[in-house]
């Protein structure tokens, strides 16, 4: 799993860490084109930020959880007083939200740009339902990820957990009405949602990392 790290180190060792993920047929390298990095020295130079990207053979028969879990993770969280989160944009957020419901006290939060929610189907249970509490997600296949996160969503709304959560995404996003039913589950959880002008692009993901990184990379 190829890694990129990003920390400047101007002010001791890191106080937060974030392990992002770009969207299909992206490149890590796409966040340092979008300036990612630069945003973090300026905005909030204690913040370690990692770039990675699972091998996309990897996806479908899900090696990708326990080689996430293992290489990039359980090292990160060597250190436990350094608050760990996990996001991703598009797909990359859609794997955060994977990788969470199969280890969901491995992270301290997740940084959702513009997610990549899955079927509009399952959204449109859950979004029939007054509450996702009253959504049942019934027997789960193995393969069934979308399934998954939405129930991994809804343990978060019941607090079932302490993950906090950022959401942002434009206005005009070709996902925007799912991604909308997403922060209607969230509505009980300790979350941050941030709906910007624009659509599924990079220009609109580099604003609302620097939106998250001003509400969260300054308690680092």
């Amino acid at each position: 799993m190829h890694t990129q790290t990003v920390f400047h180190g101007l002010s001791g060792p890191p106080a937060m860490r974030v392990v992002m993920m770009p969207g299909a047929y992206q490149q890590p390298a796409q966040f340092l084109q979008a300036g990612f990095d630069q945003a973090v020295l300026t905005r909030a130079p204690r913040v370690e930020l990692i770039l990675t990207m699972p091998e996309l053979a990897h996806l479908t028969d899900r090696r990708w959880l326990t080689s996430m879990h293992e290489q990039i993770v359980a090292p990160a969280r060597s250190e436990r007083d350094v608050p760990l989160w996990l996001g991703g944009v598009s797909l990359g957020a859609f794997m955060a939200l994977r990788f969470a419901a199969q280890y969901p006290e491995s992270i301290d939060g997740l940084c959702l740009l513009a997610p990549y929610l899955g079927s509009r189907i399952i959204t449109s249970e859950i979004a029939a339902h007054a509450d996702i509490a009253h959504w049942q997600s019934g027997a789960l296949d193995e393969d069934d990820d979308e399934r998954r996160i939405w129930q991994y969503v809804a343990r978060l709304q019941n607090r079932l957990t302490s993950t906090r959560v950022f959401v942002g995404f434009g206005s005009s996003d070709r996902f925007a009405d799912t991604q909308r039913v997403l922060v209607r589950a969230l509505a009980a959880v300790p979350s941050t949602t941030r709906v910007i002008a624009g659509g599924h692009d990079w220009p609109v993901w580099r604003e609302l990392w620097d939106q998250f990184l001003d509400v969260y990379g300054k308690l680092s």
